[in-house]
């Protein structure tokens, strides 16, 4: 009598919302390393980020999108909103975040915009933080009241509360079908990528609303040497009173930031980190879809 082979199952599983809700750390528990960058200010996540969790069963390729903003429409937000959307649609199963304090407006628009017979998913987070049960299975009414998901999932992204069996229920709804990525990585994403959104996530974490959303970090050399790696980055802001904050008195602040971002950057390549940043104005640089595509965004 033969024995039947194990099924293995893989596809594609975004991860979508409106900014703020935990998707980014969502992403970084399911892969069990930092990947996305996280921060307070909303809309932290700017590009699609792809993770992969492969196991002896299969291979999800979780997609980290930016969040959908429904209040300003500037070209950066149109970009960022058009990705959200779209990776939503193009993939297996789609994982709607919310938080656990309530069902928003907001909320329902970011899953009126998904198609109807697209296979859903609600991760309802933050569940450590708001432990009140009526108002939780008020949320759920609320949400299913005009869309049926094919699970509802209380988590803590933050604690890793029911993240493993999120993973689980994902990898049993994608096809039977080989990797789509190979077993052995992480992301498809560049370390020159990765280290950009490390940079960015020091900038926003040390300067807060200080610097305008808009600014950006853009790698200009990413050499190997070795087990070295030698990193020059610039950070673009739009005038030349940010540039003075970003730098800070005596370049301290950018001697910080620089710093953060090479202790984690040196953890994340598991090689020394030689980094250099430079600060620059340029302004107008994110009011463009044309400008925008220039400096890597789709």
């Amino acid at each position: 009598m033969t024995t039947a082979a194990p099924v293995f199952r893989s596809g594609t599983v975004a991860i979508v919302g409106r900014p703020n809700v935990g998707k980014s750390t969502l992403l970084n528990r399911l892969v069990g390393q930092k990947l996305s960058i996280t921060s307070r200010r909303p809309q932290t996540t700017r590009h699609r980020l792809l993770g992969l969790v492969s196991t002896e069963a299969g291979q999800i390729a979780f997609v980290d999108t930016p969040g959908y903003q429904t209040l300003k429409q500037q070209p950066l937000h149109k970009v960022m909103n058009k990705a959200a959307i779209e990776t939503g649609r193009e993939t297996d199963l789609v994982v709607m975040v919310c938080e656990a304090k309530g069902w928003s407006a907001a909320d329902q628009q970011v899953v009126d915009l998904l198609p109807a017979d697209q296979p859903l998913f609600l991760a309802i987070n933050k569940v450590d933080q708001y432990r009140d049960a009526p108002k939780l299975q008020a949320l759920i009414m609320q949400a299913q009241a005009k869309r049926q998901y094919a699970e509802v999932i209380p988590i803590s992204a933050k604690s890793g509360h029911q993240v493993e069996l999120l993973a689980q229920l994902c990898l049993a709804r994608l096809p039977v079908q080989p990797a789509l990525y190979p077993v052995d990585e992480l992301t498809d994403r560049s370390e020159r990528f990765l280290a950009a959104e490390l940079l960015r996530e020091k900038l926003f974490r040390q300067l807060g609303d200080e610097l305008p959303y808009e600014s950006t970090v853009v790698i200009d050399k990413f050499e190997e040497e070795g087990a070295l790696r030698r990193i020059y980055a610039t950070i673009l802001v739009g005038r030349d009173a940010q540039k003075a904050i970003v730098i800070g008195a005596g370049g301290s602040r950018l001697k910080q930031i620089g710093q953060q971002a090479r202790l984690d950057l040196e953890k994340l390549l598991g090689t020394k980190v030689y980094l250099e940043l430079f600060v620059k104005v340029r302004s107008g640089w994110a009011d463009t879809e044309q400008s925008l595509r220039a400096y890597g965004y789709e």
